[in-house]
């Protein structure tokens, strides 16, 4: 039996679906182990995020505020692990991200989740790209305000605005 993650939503294995880098791969694969290792019955976008900060180092560099407001958010995302997060247990995350066509929700991911996934791979292929990379999920996460995720961000002192309208590209070794 396959099984079915955001990278796969809607036609699993379709030419017309761009392939994840390598580092994305590893954040959705890793958001999964963490969603079940925490006892979650979703992987929701607060999982996509932590696992995309550990897996991919242009996402970390993306921070206006650089390796430091990195290291409060990945502390915020541990605090949620380890005790936040117990008030989202068994509640469905909140998105403003509508449903996807009938059919396309996927097992064991939240709704947002989901849909930031789809918003990903539309972001990559509008701007021409041969694969989704971390910060195409970074953008489609930021495009949801009600998505754990940037409930996170914001709570962490992340500017979500600014890192909307850009990332900042650090590129220090402590970013990679």
């Amino acid at each position: 039996m396959q099984s079915r993650t955001p990278a796969d939503t809607s036609r699993a294995g379709a030419a017309s679906e761009l392939p994840l880098s390598a580092e994305l791969a590893a954040a959705v694969s890793g958001a999964r182990r963490r969603a079940a290792r925490d006892g979650d019955r979703q992987a929701d976008t607060a999982h996509l995020l932590h696992a995309l900060l550990e897996a991919d180092p242009e996402t970390r560099g993306a921070f206006h505020d650089g390796p430091a407001q990195v290291a409060r958010l990945l502390g915020y995302l541990v605090q949620r692990t380890i005790g936040y997060g117990l008030r989202w247990s068994d509640a469905v995350e909140d998105s403003v991200t509508p449903p996807g066509p009938a059919g396309a929700g996927v097992p064991g991911w939240s709704h947002a989740a989901a849909g930031a996934m789809r918003n990903a791979r539309d972001r990559a292929r509008s701007r021409g790209a041969g694969r989704v990379e971390g910060l195409d999920l970074l953008a489609a996460l930021l495009r949801d305000p009600r998505c754990r995720a940037v409930d996170v961000l914001r709570r962490a002192g992340v500017d979500t605005a600014a890192l909307a309208a850009g990332p900042a590209r650090h590129t220090c070794p402590e970013c990679r």
